[in-house]
């Protein structure tokens, strides 16, 4: 990327001028506490600390500021790149066939260098030792130009890439069913707070959890156990407490799966899902653990592929969806944080969808970041065409861009450190 080393070098140099207000704050980190001794603090203190590569900044102006300053550098394929969290296969066969990757490969290298990819999710397949994972999610960073959210899905309950593999060595918890049936919110602050300390000692940033469904459908096998139960108010309470606990550690959480899953009776993974609420039942149950987790400071609310006929008189996927993503999560709930799309490579979008039409339409409904297309290369070439040819606005991509890059500055991902994010310049 031009010019961004020395926009960064700038940018430090003026940090470091201003008054006493404006720096980055600076703590030593204090070590991590069991879950049983840690209690829940009624207002989440963001992390703030240096280590070797950097200061994590923590000043509001700043974070909008650095991350302007390195929008205006990026080309639109850097940008659009941004926009996309893929499988770790896609980045080695584009069509991300599941092969068992465990480590780096040259395609792989070779496909972070070119596409800038905004992230990876790791599953089972590719977590086998403490060591290897480690290693990959290193190697991983050390080929790409701006860093990688590095994702998981670690629920707890059957859920949990890392903690459900004994060579992890990392906390087992139960389901989220009976953690709702037995716990409180001071337990749940504490798991998410563990989750999130032990997750981060692997090199994972984001943590795609937790589950804010409410359970209301006893034939609802897709969500099943993973819900907190069928209280919107409980399920509101504990899944923002997981919020608070993961997002200490620097982790950022997931709200998950907007516009409310738990209602359902199919499954996306397989068909396409239609839920018949009304406006006021999604609003006083399903919207209610949204609207909390919101409150906790959620840095990513996940949209599933269900639709909400009754609601938007059609039944395009919530992931597809204008009304969904822009007028009921971005104007009436006010989430100004990343809106990230289910799997893309779901049946419920695959059946319908080709890779391309499907992430071009999640985009313009509101998306930042569409998860795992079905094959990320012809998804990635159809929204830069569109932008090329004028069918999509530059502001568009910019205004999902500018969110990426803030949370990513926020959880410390990108450093006061220039040198170690931008390693080389385009």
């Amino acid at each position: 990327m031009k010019k961004l080393l020395i926009i960064m070098v700038l940018f430090s140099l003026v940090v470091t001028g201003c008054g006493k207000n404006s720096k980055p704050q600076v703590e030593n980190k204090e070590p991590q506490q069991s879950a049983e001794a840690t209690a829940t603090p009624e207002v989440m203190d963001e992390p703030q600390v240096t280590g070797e590569e950097g200061t994590v900044f923590t000043d509001s102006n700043q974070i909008t500021g650095l991350a302007k300053a390195i929008l205006s550098n990026m080309t639109i394929e850097e940008k659009v790149g941004q926009m996309f969290l893929v499988n770790l296969e896609s980045l080695d066969d584009t069509k991300g066939t599941f092969f068992e990757h465990r480590k780096i490969t040259k395609r792989m290298k070779e496909n972070l260098e070119q596409y800038s990819v905004g992230g990876v999710i790791l599953f089972s397949r590719n977590i086998e030792t403490r060591e290897q994972t480690i290693k990959l999610n290193s190697d991983l960073q050390a080929n790409t130009n701006i860093p990688l959210w590095i994702a998981v899905d670690e629920e707890g309950g059957d859920i949990a890439r890392i903690g459900n593999n004994p060579n992890m060595k990392t906390t087992q918890f139960p389901s989220m069913e009976v953690v709702g049936s037995t716990e409180g919110s001071k337990f749940c602050y504490n798991m998410g707070k563990t989750i999130g300390t032990e997750i981060k000692e692997l090199g994972f940033n984001l943590d795609f959890a937790p589950v804010a469904d409410v359970r209301t459908n006893e034939r609802n096998t897709e969500i099943g156990n993973r819900s907190f139960g069928s209280d919107a108010d409980l399920v509101a309470k504990l899944s923002s407490a997981v919020v608070k606990g993961l997002q200490s550690t620097g982790v950022s959480s997931t709200l998950k799966h907007f516009p409310g899953h738990g209602d359902a009776e199919g499954d996306t993974h397989k068909s396409s899902v239609n839920i018949g609420s009304d406006i006021n039942r999604l609003r006083t149950v399903d919207f209610v653990p949204f609207k909390k987790g919101i409150k906790a400071g959620a840095d990513f609310i996940m949209i599933s592929h269900i639709s909400i006929s009754r609601v938007a008189g059609n039944t395009l996927p919530a992931s597809l969806s204008p009304l969904v993503m822009k007028d009921i999560v971005r104007t009436e709930l006010g989430f100004n944080g990343v809106v990230i799309t289910d799997a893309m490579d779901m049946k419920a979008i695959t059946n319908n969808y080709s890779a391309g039409d499907a992430a071009l339409k999640a985009i313009n409904a509101g998306a930042d970041v569409v998860l795992a297309p079905a094959d990320f290369v012809e998804a990635y070439n159809k929204v830069v065409n569109a932008v090329i040819r004028g069918d999509m606005k530059e502001s568009r991509i910019d205004e999902s861009v500018q969110r990426i890059l803030e949370t990513k500055i926020k959880r410390g991902l990108i450093l006061s450190n220039n040198d170690l994010i931008y390693k080389k310049s385009k």
